[in-house]
């Protein structure tokens, strides 16, 4: 994710670059601009997610760029930074869609919270772009395969539900078990995947491979001819104190106390 702050007073903008833990706040790339002719310049010619935006600059202030900003349909989240609060620029900002307005001076753990919510914002939403992108491609590949076969029937939701879940079960002793790889195996976002899942189920994904996992569990440890790290590695962990923790957090007890309890036998 990418940021460009805009701020005529350069020792603050390059301070303030230097000195946050950007990547803290899912940003990976920050640049600066000291006047909106020179920030529009580097939107031109960079990606820009976010602005980081001084209001109050000689010439053009931060609502005339934001103006531009919308003006040539570029689609970044602004972020305005005002020593003034000053209820016309507020009305101003959230007209031009911008949600997120700090008053200065700030610490930069405080800028850096709203910054986050923002990365946070535009990941939601271009996951909810490809998730619904994914899921037309997908039924419309469906859709066509079942014309080429003769089943004029549409596909639907519990039906690919249905196949996950009995992928699931035949994969759940696979480590590498999880709702990317899975999704991945479908042709689907995992958003959607799992979107999808838990309306049918009422669980995610990932609730559902711990749910039958453990239940696996139980049944091996009852069973008594595995010792508890044998059965570990057969319900797909890899590090047993992964396996302890979610087996304690499903039946209350560890798996050896589950043993002495319910096990046939004792070899642990």
């Amino acid at each position: 994710m990418t940021l460009l702050i805009v701020n005529d007073e350069t020792i603050i903008a390059d301070t303030m670059k230097e000195d946050m833990k950007w990547t803290d706040y899912g940003i990976d790339e920050v640049y600066t601009a000291y006047d909106v002719c020179s920030a529009k310049e580097k939107i031109e010619n960079t990606d820009i997610d976010i602005l980081l935006c001084d209001i109050e600059m000689p010439g053009e202030n931060g609502l005339a760029l934001l103006r531009w900003v919308r003006a040539n349909g570029k689609e970044m989240e602004c972020i305005f930074l005002t020593c003034h609060a000053k209820f016309v620029y507020a009305q101003e900002a959230m007209s031009l869609n911008c949600q997120d307005y700090i008053l200065t001076p700030a610490k930069y753990e405080d800028i850096g919270k709203v910054i986050q919510n923002v990365v946070e914002r535009i990941e939601n939403r271009r996951e909810g772009k490809l998730y619904m992108e994914y899921g037309k491609n997908f039924l419309k590949e469906k859709e066509r395969n079942d014309q080429e076969n003769g089943d004029s029937a549409k596909w639907k939701p519990e039906q690919m539900v249905e196949m996950v879940t009995e992928y699931i079960m035949k994969n759940i002793t696979k480590a590498d078990l999880n709702v990317e790889n899975i999704a991945s195996c479908f042709h689907f976002h995992p958003v959607y995947l799992n979107r999808i899942f838990r309306k049918e189920k009422n669980v995610s994904i990932s609730q559902f491979i711990i749910k039958e996992r453990m239940k696996m569990a139980a049944l091996l440890l009852k069973q008594g001819n595995s010792n508890v790290t044998e059965v570990a590695e057969k319900v797909g962990y890899i590090h047993y104190t992964n396996f302890y923790n979610m087996f304690r957090k499903t039946y209350q007890i560890s798996p050896v106390q589950y043993v002495d309890r319910y096990g046939k036998n004792k070899n642990i």
